[in-house]
């Protein structure tokens, strides 16, 4: 690998690109996280009718995701193809994001109607700016260990994020509930308290998409950049293109493994450890991952692309059953916090390399079959990750009322609920990670990639050659 070619992006760019992420986990994180338990245990929806909106959205999912990525092919203008969507929906996607966590004065059925608008629509609109972080990485330079660098500082942010806002969210929807809604009975739960704490987080992801959109810049141009990509051409980038079939499917089983644990973590906490103040700890716990992000451009120069994020893969596993450990010990701490630190760790050396690996599969598409296809490409990150976290949520909502889960305000539960509970918050997530990490082993991308860079900055320097006699 060349690893001598031009930077192409200074660190001002590079945190400008790294404001996308933390924009997205500012407020998706904490919907990720926090919706359900708000809608069984503020709206006082049960979980059962939350199911079929998990449902629905998985549907959604696995369509929208990919006509955001054709808009994106399609898209020719004066800031590029994928800047402008931060530009155009960062605003509508905060707003749909503080609905998530309104509650209106209505009856159960309009509240549930309402919970599914405010839902489906800030996912909907997290496609149209999340798959631009994503489709635009190829597009800011041609570099493969730039990529990583500029993919690993992205996600430090986007962890950054996560980190500072996921533990502040309870103890802050209490506090702003003690002075704003002194009269609830459990602050954690007020619904003042949500509304205000998202219109904070709301503005703060907007700001930060805009920033983004700012000071950014689409360098990498090819004859595909300066036109409209048919969805018929488009699809011959997928021809063959095993590497991008592998990371799709990881990202389905891990994300979705993902979301069960993230939205489980609140009920265990609260219900099988009786502990919330430890689950808020936790959740603090993000970062560790920053260390461990930071390590990423250093670690993969060692190791490799794939074994890094290999590394990770298993390493989550691994948490996941000293978690088992932990709980069958009736809740040892300790052992808690070995394996959330494990957790954390591992968790920062995969979710930077993604999106370098989907890049590669960009390019991979173009050296096979002659065709760049940033946005069709690459969409299929957000449809595999939104479908999986949507049928993880699915799933996790169905375990839920199987168990016989009722929001409880003394903080108790039957047994066949906190089983449910934990089904939900160790094992579901462990088959998810296992499974990522064994679908990886097939991916040798990384001993393609010199000649695959090689090729490709031949052929951008010929087309880049022929744009300029014709412009002559």
């Amino acid at each position: 690998m060349d690893n001598k070619m031009p930077n192409q992006v200074g660190w001002g760019e590079r945190v400008a690109y790294a404001m996308s992420d933390f924009g997205c986990n500012t407020i998706f994180q904490i919907v990720g996280t926090y919706f359900l338990v708000f809608c069984t245990d503020t709206l006082g929806v049960a979980a059962a009718a939350v199911t079929g909106l998990f449902a629905i959205t998985a549907i959604i999912d696995s369509i929208d995701g990919v006509i955001w990525g054709q808009f994106i092919d399609r898209t020719h203008t004066k800031w590029g193809k994928s800047r402008p969507y931060w530009l155009w929906f960062a605003i509508p996607f905060a707003v749909f994001c503080v609905m998530a966590f309104t509650a209106p004065p209505l009856s159960e059925t309009g509240k549930v109607v309402w919970i599914y608008i405010a839902y489906i629509g800030a996912k909907v609109l997290y496609s149209g700016i999340n798959i631009p972080v994503t489709s635009i990485l190829p597009a800011l330079t041609s570099n493969p260990q730039e990529r990583v660098t500029l993919s690993t500082v992205r996600q430090f942010f986007g962890n950054m994020g996560a980190a500072i806002f996921l533990p502040l969210t309870l103890p802050a929807v209490g506090l702003i509930a003690g002075i704003f809604d002194k009269g609830a009975k459990d602050p954690p739960t007020s619904a003042t308290g949500w509304f205000i704490w998202a219109v904070i987080l709301g503005v703060i992801t907007a700001a930060c998409l805009l920033v983004a959109f700012a000071g950014t810049r689409e360098r990498v141009v090819t004859k595909d950049s300066n036109r409209a990509v048919p969805m018929r051409e488009s699809v011959k980038a997928l021809k063959g293109n095993y590497p991008w079939a592998i990371i799709i499917f990881i990202n389905f089983i891990y994300w979705g493994g993902f979301a069960v644990r993230s939205s489980s973590l609140p009920y265990y906490f609260k219900y099988v450890l009786h502990n919330e103040a430890l689950g808020s700890l936790v959740l603090a716990g993000t970062v560790i991952t920053l260390a461990s992000t930071a390590m990423v451009p250093f670690v993969a120069r060692r190791l490799g692309k794939r074994n890094t994020m290999l590394l990770g893969m298993v390493g989550t596993a691994l948490s996941q059953l000293v978690l088992y450990l932990a709980d069958i010990m009736n809740g040892n701490v300790a052992i808690i916090l070995t394996g959330i630190v494990l957790y954390f760790i591992s968790y920062g050396l995969t979710g930077a390399l993604i999106a370098v690996m989907l890049s590669d599969a960009v390019d991979f598409g173009e050296w096979k079959n002659g065709v760049r296809a940033e946005g069709f490409v690459t969409s299929f990150s957000s449809f595999s990750a939104k479908l999986g976290m949507g049928i993880g949520g699915m799933v996790l909502a169905d375990v839920l009322a199987a168990g016989g889960y009722a929001a409880s305000s003394d903080g108790t539960q039957t047994a066949s609920a906190l089983n449910a509970i934990r089904m939900g918050f160790i094992w579901i997530p462990f088959i998810g990670y296992a499974a990522s990490a064994v679908a990886l082993l097939f991916n040798n991308i990384d001993k393609l990639e010199p000649k695959m860079v090689a090729d490709l900055t031949a052929k951008h320097e010929r087309e880049a050659a022929e744009v300029a006699d014709a412009e002559a």
